[in-house]
């Protein structure tokens, strides 16, 4: 029954959205390319779906197991026997805020020879065939602040598949072959950054938001430490984080509880707890000022990149954020901001607000792409949208349809097993209560017009904003200087990748 009513929810939001795209491409001509700003305005499509009315949908989760092993594993436990498999999500309390600046990239290596590099009881090429063949997969990555490993496969070759999932986490080979390859993949990348204005605008957004903390690294390092790295940097690494203690694991699917714990104290045996010290990451800092910065690149587009320090995923006022947010800026159609510069003024394809929300402060951000000449233009007008939601409270019908929309989305959390399992596993890494999914409705339902105002009052700065634009400015319509002091960032000459 309840797959059905999912499934049901699922073909009715497909259906409205269907008849929501050929309503405003039919209006409009058909949609623009993408990367080109919009030449007349494109208001209509906010206008029918204001107009849609429906009542908040009214589910519970399906609960999930925790259990916790001898070894210190936690795992959260859905058995799900529709279908013939079986799906691990694991999470590792690891990242690369804890690798050292002058090696950074360790971590995301680590993560990836893990699984490419093989084991010490079986090669990388042995482990892929034996995969192939059962139709499985594996895989393990290092983030920033997270590392990860999942599996999945057919009920039928969970034992084979899992003692793999197990040689890998626990006795990754790190072959100086693969090393060096991965290497050089990295190294190709980074030299092509800087022909992507997108990832342009982000690296050095994140830089100076967050100099000198972690955050502001790049997960995949640079090119003049990913050399430094050697593989004993790896085994250390690995050896320092990688401890069952340390590991929250979600299982979904075609499996009997009793027995899948017996199934992981065996693939697990002698893999024991240990004492973690993990180095000190210094807090991120909250002083904020003015900072008008620039990159030259001749483009018919401007990146822009705006924004200031946020809050952490464990704010108190994150929900209140999260409704404010969604109608400055994340709320599509009917979002303010987007309304006003691409919708009202046609001035650009994407535009967007968003907080990004990890374990220490996080940021805000507005990204917008627009015409080279209408750079200054869309910068005042998103502007001026951060003071108007700071100075007045916000409507009633915005304030209802942000939150209806959150609670009619919530059921799509839950699409999947492996997705519910992994929820609990997020929640129980980020250190948010078990019954965070038990109150979520409640706590958006809670969000009143104050709370709105509020927070926008307290994470929103326009007068100190820091302020990045990628492009071309002899071509802008205004100085940048008519925001601020400019400072001009250059970038590093694409190079070739260096011998290894």
């Amino acid at each position: 029954m309840r797959r059905n009513g999912i499934r049901n929810a699922l073909i009715t939001v497909l259906v409205l959205s269907v008849a929501i795209s050929g309503y405003v491409y039919a209006q409009h001509g058909g949609m623009p390319q993408k990367g080109v700003a919009l030449t007349k305005p494109q208001s209509k499509g906010a206008e029918i779906v204001s107009k849609f009315q429906y009542n908040p949908l009214k589910w519970t989760p399906p609960k999930v197991e925790r259990r916790v092993l001898p070894n210190g594993m936690v795992l959260f436990l859905l058995e799900d026997h529709e279908l013939p498999l079986v799906n691990i999500t694991s999470a590792i309390r690891t990242g690369s805020i804890y690798e050292p600046a002058d090696k950074a990239g360790l971590a995301a290596l680590v993560g990836h020879v893990m699984r490419s590099g093989g084991t010490t009881n079986m090669s990388a090429e042995d482990i892929n065939k034996e995969l192939e063949f059962m139709a499985a997969f594996v895989e393990t990555s290092i983030g920033r602040e997270e590392g990860s490993a999942s599996l999945s496969s057919m009920t039928k070759d969970f034992d084979k598949t899992l003692k793999v999932f197990a040689d890998i986490l626990m006795h990754p080979a790190f072959p100086e072959d693969k090393i060096q390859k991965r290497k050089e993949e990295v190294l190709e990348a980074i030299r092509r950054e800087n022909d992507n204005p997108d990832q342009i605008a982000f690296r050095e957004f994140r830089r100076l938001l967050y100099e000198p903390h972690p955050y502001n690294r790049k997960v995949e390092g640079y090119a003049d430490t990913i050399p430094n790295i050697t593989r004993e940097d790896m085994v250390a690494f690995h050896k320092r984080y990688f401890h069952p203690n340390n590991m929250i694991m979600g299982i979904s699917g075609d499996f009997n509880t009793a027995e899948l714990i017996k199934k992981l104290e065996q693939a697990f045996e002698g893999w024991k707890k240990e004492e973690i010290d993990f180095p000190h990451v210094p807090k991120v800092g909250e002083e904020m000022t003015l900072s008008i910065n620039y990159v030259d690149k001749d483009l018919e587009q401007s990146t822009i990149l705006l924004g200031n320090i946020g809050i952490e995923r464990t704010n108190p006022d994150y929900f209140a954020v999260k409704i404010m947010n969604f109608i400055l800026g994340e709320g599509s159609f009917t979002a303010r901001i987007p309304k006003k510069v691409r919708d009202e003024e046609g001035l650009a394809y994407s535009v967007y607000s968003a907080f990004h929300t990890p374990r220490d402060l996080g940021f805000f951000f507005v990204s917008c792409q627009t015409k080279v000449g209408s750079t200054g233009r869309a910068i005042e007008l998103i502007l001026e949208e951060l003071q108007k939601i700071k100075q007045r409270p916000v409507s009633d019908e915005e304030l209802t349809l942000a939150k209806d929309t959150f609670i009619n989305q919530f059921i799509f959390l839950f699409t999947t097993s492996t997705a519910i399992v992994s929820h609990m596993v997020d929640i129980e890494y980020e250190g948010l209560p078990l019954n965070y999914l038990d109150t979520y409705v409640a706590n958006i339902t809670a969000v009143t017009e104050e709370d709105v105002l509020r927070v926008a009052q307290e994470y929103l700065h326009p007068d100190k904003i820091t302020l990045l634009v990628v492009g071309n400015e002899k071509r802008f319509d205004r100085p940048l200087n008519h925001f601020g002091n400019v400072s001009i960032i250059e970038l590093n000459e694409a190079k070739e990748a260096p011998p290894l």
